[in-house]
């Protein structure tokens, strides 16, 4: 029997994964990186329970997690310091396992489960669009060929964009500087260096997100308006003005940093034709709920199984879509929704927090999807 064939644009979470998964299931692949390696930009990622069983449903889990960390505790702060909630994680009631690992080291075990699978990778090929029939136009004018094409090449997707799929694309007015650099013990309290913490002051926030023994993965969030809080390199004293309480910290953070803005992306269709959108390009959503690369990795390893279901291309990818959208648009929405108290006055964000951090019902909704069980795990 003649091997299905595809060819995936973007190297990245989505699009290596759903590599892995379909090479794993007998399909030959090649993926188009337009980069000229496989290196990103160096931050960390928040990986929950759902995104684990992907990793290990795929065989990149043991190399995923060597160095990761797993914080005791979850915790969000108030402008004085105080703890409004925590948010449950390993063993707690309602909670879910979260590991945060180098983004690096993530791509890592996922380049190396595509190629143990046999998977081509082509770096400096970029795409630029494709068509229904199963072609994938690249730049440097050749037509690429295959049973299907993959678009998982980012929140601007080309690929998309060929194919006229975008229903809409906001931007929310907010946005982060995201930066690695050296844990130190001086950073915050003793009990506190193991945890992961969200301090919250006027509209700012802080992340502070141990990704490995060494590495400590750090968020910077304003509003777009906000400009002299995210001029790189970061003006310490305006930060310090918000939270005096990490001065220590704030020093810290040098030349560091690179300011992305939250943007949220719905589709008209996940697919048209022969051609699936995968990944940023089909579900970009705020990193609120730490499910960007959840969403990816569920969603690619969910279309592995749609194709493995059906032997029809499009029949397989409309069933793809009506099974996994609709835990993808909970997430977009929940997160877009936790986005609004970036703008609350403190007092009244504190008090309200306080008070929802002890429903059980608004607990589950934040953390259904870390706890949803995927497609194919």
């Amino acid at each position: 029997m003649t091997k299905r064939h595809a060819e995936i644009a973007g190297a990245g979470i989505a699009g290596l994964t759903l590599a892995a998964a379909l090479a794993q299931r007998g399909w030959s692949i090649r993926v188009h990186e337009r980069s000229s390696n496989l290196r990103t930009f160096g931050a960390g990622i928040y990986i929950w329970s759902n995104g684990l069983r992907v990793l290990k449903a795929v065989g990149a889990y043991e190399e995923a997690i060597v160095g990761a960390h797993e914080g005791p505790e979850f915790y969000t702060r108030d402008h004085l310091n105080e703890t409004m909630e925590e948010i449950p994680v390993g063993n707690k009631p309602g909670g879910a396992k979260l590991v945060t690992i180098v983004r690096e080291t993530l791509l890592t075990a996922l380049v190396n489960a595509a190629r143990r699978a046999g998977v081509e990778i082509v770096t400096n090929s970029e795409a630029i669009g494709a068509t229904p029939e199963g072609e994938l136009l690249l730049a440097d004018g050749s037509r690429v060929k295959a049973d299907l094409v993959v678009g998982a090449d980012g929140i601007n997707s080309k690929v998309r964009d060929s194919l006229d799929l975008l229903m809409y694309r906001k931007p929310l007015g907010y946005g982060a500087v995201r930066m690695m650099i050296n844990r130190a013990d001086s950073d915050v309290i003793a009990e506190d260096l193991p945890r992961y913490l969200e301090y919250f002051s006027g509209s700012r926030r802080i992340l502070y997100t141990p990704a490995s023994e060494k590495d400590l993965y750090i968020a910077l969030c304003a509003s777009v308006e906000d400009k002299a809080a995210y001029q790189t390199p970061i003006d310490a004293a305006l930060w310090k003005e918000s939270f005096p309480h990490l001065g220590a910290l704030i020093d810290r953070f040098g030349d560091a940093g690179r300011w992305d803005a939250f943007e949220v992306l719905k589709l008209k269709a996940w697919s048209k034709g022969r051609v699936a959108i995968l990944g940023d390009g089909a579900h970009a959503m705020p990193p609120y709920l730490g499910q960007g690369g959840g969403c990816a990795l569920m969603n690619a390893l969910g279309l592995a199984v749609a194709l493995d279901e059906h032997s029809d291309i499009p029949t397989a990818l409309a069933a793809w879509e009506a099974r996994e959208r609709p835990m993808t648009e909970h997430t977009q929405d929940t997160a877009e929704r936790l986005g609004d108290m970036n703008y609350w006055p403190d007092t009244v964000r504190s008090d309200v927090l306080k008070i929802t951090a002890q429903c059980a019902q608004i607990g589950a909704e934040r953390m259904k999807t870390a706890r949803h069980v995927p497609t194919g795990t």
